[in-house]
This record gives C-alpha cells, sequence and structure tokens, in this order.
C-alpha cells in the first residue's frame, strides 16, 4: 500500500456510520456542548492511543499487529484475547453493514427483498478483498475520498447556512450558534457526556487500522507516522465540525438516531435531492466499513495463525498475497452476524454488539499498555531511542495516559443503564478468551509430555 491509500484507509475507517448515524443519539443524551466535549476528548484519546502505535508499528511492521506487540509485551493469552476482540469487532460491523446497506437500497426499491441487496453487496466487497491487497487499498481510497468530500461540503454549506449566507427553514435570521447555549451547557447534566463516551469510541474506532496495514505498507517508517501525524488534526475538522453545524442548526431535542443528522441539515437547507445524496454517501460510507472491516478481520485470523496461535492453514495465501481461507471464515462470520441480528436479536445478537460495542476501547488499553512495555525492553537490553525512526512523546505519559482515558470510558458506561449490559457481557467472554488459550497451552503440553515419556 502506498502513503495516499494509507491515509485514506485510515479515515476511512473511522469515518462511518458513527459520525452519519449515531452522532445524532449523542447530541440528544449529551446536548450540544456535550456532545462537542466527548468528541473533543474522544480525539485526544485516540491521538494518543495512536501515538503509541506509531512507535510500535514503525519499530515492527507486522500484519495484524496489536496482538503481536500484546503477545510480545503482555502475555500470549492477552495477545490472543485481543486477536480474537478485534475479529470479532469487524465481524459483527460486518452483518450491521450489510443489513444496513440493504436497508438503504430498499428506499429505492421499494419492491425488493433487503436479502437480495445484503448478498450483492457480500459478493462485492468478498471480492475487493480477494483480488489483491492493492485492489481492496484502491477501492477503500476512492470510498473513502466520497465521504471526505461529502463531509467537507456538509462543513461548508453548513456554516455559510449558520451564518445567514444560505437560507434555512424555520429561521428568519441567521440562527449562529444561539442553539448551543439557549438550553443550558449541558441539558441532561454532566453525567451524560461521560455515559456517551461508548458511542464516540465507537465512532472512532477504526483509526487503528494502520496498525493493521503496516506489514503491507511501503515504506512504513515514512508513511506510518505521515498517518498519525494528521490524525487528531482530522478527526477534530470532519467530527467536530460536523457536530458544530448539526448543533447550531438542528435543536438538540430533535437528533436521534432515526434518521442521520446530515440528511436533516440538508432538508432544513432546502438542497435538492438532499435525501438521495445523503442516502448515497451513507451507503457509500456502509460499503466503505464493510470493506476495511472484513480486510481487518482477515488479517487478524491469518495473524494467530502465522503466530501458530491457531493452525498454520489459516496463514496460508494465494498467488496474489491473499489469505483465502482466513478471508473466507472472517466472511462466514458476518454471514452469522447477519442471520443472528435477524433470528436472534434480542439475545446472541445482543451479546455480540455488546461485546463488539466495548472491544475496540479493549484493544487501545492493549496498544498503550504494549508501548509501555516495548519502550522498558527496548532501554532494557541495551538499545538507544535514537534508534527508533518514530518515539512516541512525552513517554511514558502519553502511553499511562491513552490507558487511563481508555479505561475509564469503559468503567463509566456503568453510570448508563442502555449500555451497562455491555460490561456483563464483556467480562465473562475476557475469562472465556483466557480460558480457552490457557486450556489449550495445558493440553499441548500434556500431548508433548506424553509423547515424550512414550520415546523414553
Amino acid at each position: 500500500m502506498e502513503s495516499r491509500h494509507l491515509l485514506m484507509i485510515s479515515l476511512g475507517g473511522v469515518i462511518g456510520t458513527g459520525l452519519f448515524l449515531s452522532s445524532g443519539y449523542t447530541i440528544h443524551q449529551a446536548g450540544p456542548i456535550g456532545t462537542i466535549l466527548a468528541y473533543a476528548i474522544g480525539a485526544i484519546v485516540v491521538y494518543l492511543v495512536m501515538l503509541c502505535l506509531g512507535e510500535l508499528s514503525v519499530a515492527m511492521p507486522e500484519t495484524g499487529s496489536f496482538h503481536v506487540y500484546a503477545d510480545r509485551y503482555i502475555g500470549p493469552g492477552t495477545g490472543f484475547t485481543v486477536a480474537i476482540l478485534y475479529w470479532l469487532t469487524w465481524t459483527v460491523a460486518l452483518g450491521s453493514e450489510f443489513t444496513a446497506a440493504g436497508l438503504i437500497m430498499q428506499k429505492w426499491f421499494p419492491h425488493s427483498p433487503t436479502w437480495a441487496w445484503s448478498a450483492l453487496f457480500m459478493i462485492v466487497i468478498f471480492l475487493s478483498n480477494a483480488l489483491s491487497v492493492k485492489f481492496f487499498a484502491e477501492t477503500e481510497f476512492w470510498f473513502s475520498s466520497i465521504k471526505v468530500i461529502a463531509i467537507v461540503v456538509f462543513i461548508i454549506v453548513g456554516f455559510l447556512a449558520i451564518f445567514g449566507v444560505i437560507p434555512i427553514k424555520g429561521y428568519t435570521h441567521a440562527p449562529m450558534f444561539t442553539n448551543l447555549f439557549k438550553d443550558g451547557i449541558f441539558p441532561n447534566g454532566f453525567k451524560a457526556v461521560f455515559t456517551t463516551m461508548l458511542t464516540v469510541n465507537f465512532a472512532f474506532s477504526g483509526t487503528e487500522l494502520i496498525g493493521v496495514t503496516a506489514g503491507e505498507t511501503k515504506d512504513p517508517g515514512k508513511n506510518i507516522p505521515k498517518a498519525i501525524h494528521t490524525t487528531l488534526l482530522r478527526l477534530v475538522i470532519f467530527f467536530i465540525g460536523s457536530i458544530v453545524v448539526m448543533s447550531a442548526l438542528i435543536p438538540w431535542q430533535k437528533a436521534g438516531v432515526n434518521q442521520s443528522p446530515f440528511v436533516l441539515v440538508f432538508n432544513s437547507i432546502g438542497l435538492p435531492f438532499a435525501g438521495d445524496l445523503m442516502n448515497f454517501v451513507v451507503l457509500t460510507a456502509i460499503l466503505s466499513a464493510a470493506n476495511s472491516g472484513l480486510y481487518a478481520s482477515t488479517r487478524m485470523l491469518w495473524s494467530l495463525a502465522n503466530e501458530k496461535m491457531i493452525p498454520l492453514k489459516y496463514a496460508k495465501t494465494n498467488s496474489r498475497g491473499v489469505p483465502m481461507i482466513a478471508l473466507s471464515l472472517s466472511m462466514l462470520g458476518g454471514i452469522f452476524a447477519l442471520v443472528s441480528s435477524v433470528v436472534a436479536a434480542s439475545t446472541v445478537y445482543l451479546v455480540l454488539v455488546s461485546i463488539s460495542g466495548l472491544a475496540v476501547v479493549i484493544v487501545w488499553m492493549a496498544i498503550a499498555y504494549s508501548e509501555i512495555n516495548f519502550r522498558k525492553s527496548f532501554l532494557k537490553h541495551g538499545h538507544d531511542l535514537s534508534e527508533l525512526k518514530f518515539k512516541t512523546p512525552w513517554y511514558p505519559i502519553v502511553p499511562w495516559a491513552a490507558l487511563i482515558l481508555s479505561f475509564l470510558s469503559c468503567a463509566l458506561i456503568v453510570f448508563d443503564l442502555n449500555q451497562r449490559s455491555a460490561l456483563f457481557y464483556m467480562i465473562p467472554f475476557l475469562i472465556l478468551c483466557y480460558g480457552f488459550y490457557y486450556g489449550k497451552e495445558y493440553l499441548k503440553k500434556r500431548r508433548h509430555k506424553v509423547s515424550d515419556e512414550d520415546v523414553d
């Protein structure tokens, strides 16, 4: 992958339904200023994590890097668990993305079945990943470009409406920023800022894809830092810029998840074909997220096999360098998630979504702690910091801050009744992952011991 691919993949991974749809929920819960604050905190947390990931991925450019670093610098059980969590995150996302894509197509073709469109998009995304890494990167580049252009246009048009250059329904004069403050700074209390942090983290999830692509990137020492250094700027411009526009033009009580706040704004401005235009952009965002998600989950399985944590056959690649068995398994996982969302939405799918919602934040914690231990190990083995092409600045403040802030965003959801169940599902799942790994290792040692005794 080249520099332009890496930059757009890191953008493409993070700009998805979290911004286009979930941002409305956050505004409704935390209020305008609370949402801006929540997204600002989220952007800082992600940037701190990315600075940690930068040093690790430049020093050790591995495909599916997170669990490799966790394996080496935290423990093999943690490495295995991180890989499973990240694989599950994207696999569950695949199911929901394909369902959402089918529902959007049904708006244009109301008499067509949703499953037919979902199946068509599954084939398209599977082929995008199966043809070659370069083909995947190129399709993701164009998917991401459409999203970026749409957000830039949204922010420009939105600010023109805010300052009265473009007329907007319901306002006889320029709305300016009165909607941000008119019901108080925190209309639902300050606590709402923290209880929405999990939603904000979900919106930012995908930035860490830079680490997954490290092993398949040209000149990682140059291109990975370049992508990381612009991360915070991009997040601030795209996310916080969009939130300011939405909050200024839509009363916070009207924001929600029933309709994209982007569509609400464009409709209120009276832009022709606003609904169709934004549905096309959201469809692109969904396909982009599915494309990146299948790539990420495939590389996690490949990496697990490459590290001999699961059978080596899953690491086998074809002549184009694509791990087809891992790719097929990840796609099957996505299909299972899709089916469970239809036939067991209140049981199996609810558990999967709850676990995957927290999983990315736990992966971020593992990245931060891996960086702390990597730096200690690097210096302990007689190396000098000048040998590192990219160094996490203000060590150890940055990794510890990333670790603590990520942990708090997990722990604070205990105060939100709607999201509290995520913790209750996640804790036993983590125990199950560790138990499976160490149980497998115990049985392996027992078999080796028995075979050694037979030889004697």
